[in-house]
């Protein structure tokens, strides 16, 4: 009988997330794959269950020389990837994103195994196109970025070759919660708002460059983690969805109601400076990303998002405050 499930980059943010709501569902037999190093990504899963842990390079040798073991697999969630938006490694981000993932879906093909993988919303670059899922606009994307690259050219293998139908590629929005502590520089932007107001009282936002949008007012959908979890868990329960999902709220916030809400949540008056924004940022910059989720809404995704203020409130007070992790 098939039980067990892989989690790769179950150490990670979104990972141990996912770690996390399947032992909310008393799921245990779980072997989490991830880059195993020195950094904080396994107080992660410290407080979570979970049967093996195993390094991906290992991971991935076994899957090529046949040695892993696939009889007892149900599903793989692959999340395992580099996340940053400004690596400029290009051979990297094809080699650890894009060849691992076609590595892991023929494996997951040909055994059988259910195969959710993450996609991006950095896919949908500017956005002048659209936030739609449906597919039709896949091949004329025009991602801003090298990271967003890598992801798109995995969505076009698989449509390519005619299996993204019997997979889920789930396009995350802007995810922001608890574990995500380690992500340095790619952390939620709460995170950075939180810790600018405890070390200086004030935050400091990106001015705007585009005509029509004030400093502040660029736009999100930011999503918290538990609610994309959530979502995630929807293709794990119903095998038969298959092809490119979004996991947004579907709703985008400013990057001022953001500052808001945590200065609310820490029950201060907002204090706010705009900031130049660095020039190697200005040409990747995306003003306003909002996901259209009336695919996964169809697919029978019907619970209701957490509120904006309520969510971040919940992140800060309950996370932030007491530096804590995700636990059972």
């Amino acid at each position: 009988m098939r039980e067990r499930i892989i989690i790769t980059g179950g150490c990670g943010f979104i990972g141990s997330g996912i770690v996390w709501a399947l032992n909310r569902k008393g799921l245990e037999n779980i072997i989490v794959v991830d880059e195993l190093g020195e950094n904080e990504k396994q107080k992660n899963i410290a407080n979570l269950k979970f049967n093996e842990l195993i390094d991906k390079n290992d991971f991935l040798s076994g899957i090529l020389d046949g040695s892993f073991n696939s009889s007892s697999i149900d599903t793989i969630f692959h999340l395992g990837a580099c996340s940053s938006t400004i690596e400029r490694d290009l051979g990297y981000l094809i080699e650890n994103n894009y060849n691992y993932s076609r590595h892991l879906a023929r494996f997951a093909l040909k055994n059988d195994i259910r195969f959710i993988y993450a996609s991006s919303a950095a896919t949908y670059g500017s956005g002048s196109l659209g936030f739609s899922d449906s597919g039709e606009e896949l091949f004329n994307l025009k991602p801003l970025n090298y990271y967003g690259y890598s992801k798109q050219w995995f969505d076009i293998w698989a449509r390519h070759n005619k299996v993204l139908g019997k997979m889920a590629g789930l396009k995350y929005f802007n995810v922001y919660g608890p574990n995500e502590y380690h992500k340095g520089q790619m952390r939620s932007f709460i995170v950075k708002a939180y810790e600018q107001i405890k070390e200086r009282g004030e935050v400091r936002l990106f001015k705007s460059y585009r005509d029509g949008i004030i400093d502040g007012e660029q736009m999100r959908d930011f999503i918290y983690l538990k609610d994309a979890v959530k979502m995630s868990l929807l293709f794990f329960e119903n095998r038969d969805l298959g092809g490119i999902y979004n996991i947004g709220t579907g709703e985008a916030h400013s990057f001022n109601q953001l500052a808001e809400a945590v200065f609310g949540a820490l029950g201060l008056e907002p204090d706010i400076e705009y900031i130049d924004m660095p020039q190697e940022l200005k040409e990747q910059y995306q003003y306003f990303t909002q996901a259209d989720i009336s695919k996964i809404n169809n697919a029978g995704y019907n619970w209701k998002c957490y509120d904006f203020n309520l969510a971040v409130s919940d992140y800060v007070k309950n996370y932030l405050e007491p530096k804590a992790y995700l636990s059972i």
